[in-house]
């Protein structure tokens, strides 16, 4: 199957659903939006055709200069029957960063879900434990969202000649 046969039978199953579709480093890459991600993901794996049964990964990417969709959600499949993969974006919001949990679908979607939580801070609705796996529980900050400053603005002893800046 190639990426062009993929995204030919995605249109017909998916039709609007797909809001946006590009080929990244020989991977087709689709947009879908926080509400139907669920139900797409299941369909891509029981569909006979199809068979997207491997969940590869589940992370996660913060854009603080996107209003409104601040964290993408990146699911990346792969049909070992076709023996191609996929890569599926949810764009959330910052203020609501909430998805629902592939757990029922995929086991190992449990740590992957957990990381991606304890280090961006979205809330995978259904899991059955939303807690932090890697970080300590008492950080109140989720390390890899682009909140802080990585130095201190206020030192005198740097040269910025000798940063590059």
């Amino acid at each position: 199957m190639t990426n062009n046969t993929l995204l030919d039978a995605l249109q017909v199953q998916l039709g609007s659903k797909i809001i946006t579709s590009e080929v990244l480093y020989d991977t087709l890459v689709i947009e879908i939006s926080p509400a139907e991600a669920f139900g797409v993901i299941e369909l891509l794996k029981n569909d006979a055709d199809l068979s997207f049964n491997f969940l590869t990964l589940i992370g996660a990417v913060h854009y603080p200069e996107e209003k409104g969709r601040e964290l993408c959600v990146v699911y990346h499949m792969h049909s070992w029957k076709n023996a191609i993969r996929l890569r599926i974006k949810c764009y959330l919001s910052q203020e609501n960063p909430s998805i629902k949990s592939l757990t029922p679908l995929f086991d190992g979607a449990n740590w992957q879900e957990r990381e991606t939580f304890d280090f961006f801070g979205v809330n995978f609705e259904g899991h059955p434990n939303m807690t932090r796996i890697l970080n300590m529980d008492e950080m109140d900050y989720h390390p890899m969202l682009k909140q802080y400053h990585l130095e201190d603005g206020t030192r005198e002893d740097k040269d910025d000649r000798f940063f590059g800046r």
